[in-house]
C-alpha cells in the first residue's frame, strides 16, 4: 500500500478576511491529529493555545506548539480542529477525518467522502 495525500483547504476561522491555505496533506490514519508545519501556522497567523507531548512512531516523545482553532474544508465537508506544529508536510489525522466523515480507500489511494452518507456528514454521538 502507498501514501494517500488529499488537497484540503485550510483557513483560520477568527481571521475571516485571511484567505485559505490549500495543502497537500498525508492522509494517515494511523495518525490522530491534524499536524502542519510552522510556515502553515505562520501564514494562517494561527496563535499557540498549547503545548502538547507527542510520541512518535520510534518512540521517542517531543513538545510541541498545539494551535487553533483551524477551519478544514475537503469537497462538500467543513470541519474544526486544534493543530499539531511539526514536520514539513501537512498530516491529516483520524480526528479531523472522522468529524468530516470522510474515508481512506487503499485500493485507489484517495480520500473520498463517506459513500454512505455522500450530502451530510454522519456521525456518532451515544
Amino acid at each position: 500500500m502507498g501514501l494517500t495525500n488529499a488537497k484540503i483547504q485550510l483557513r483560520n476561522p477568527k481571521l475571516p478576511e485571511l484567505e485559505p491555505v490549500e495543502v497537500d496533506a498525508l492522509a494517515d490514519t494511523g495518525s490522530v491529529h491534524l499536524c502542519i508545519p510552522v510556515h502553515t501556522q505562520i501564514q494562517l497567523k494561527l496563535a499557540q493555545i498549547d503545548e502538547k507531548e507527542i510520541t512518535l512512531a520510534d518512540g521517542s516523545r517531543k513538545l510541541v506548539p498545539y494551535v487553533g482553532p483551524v477551519e478544514l474544508r475537503y469537497r462538500n465537508r467543513t470541519g474544526f480542529a486544534g493543530a499539531l506544529v511539526m514536520g514539513d508536510q501537512p498530516l491529516l489525522g483520524v480526528i479531523p477525518m472522522e468529524d468530516m466523515d470522510l474515508v481512506v480507500v487503499p485500493k485507489t489511494r484517495t480520500v473520498v467522502v463517506n459513500p454512505e452518507s455522500p450530502n451530510v456528514a454522519s456521525s456518532i454521538a451515544k
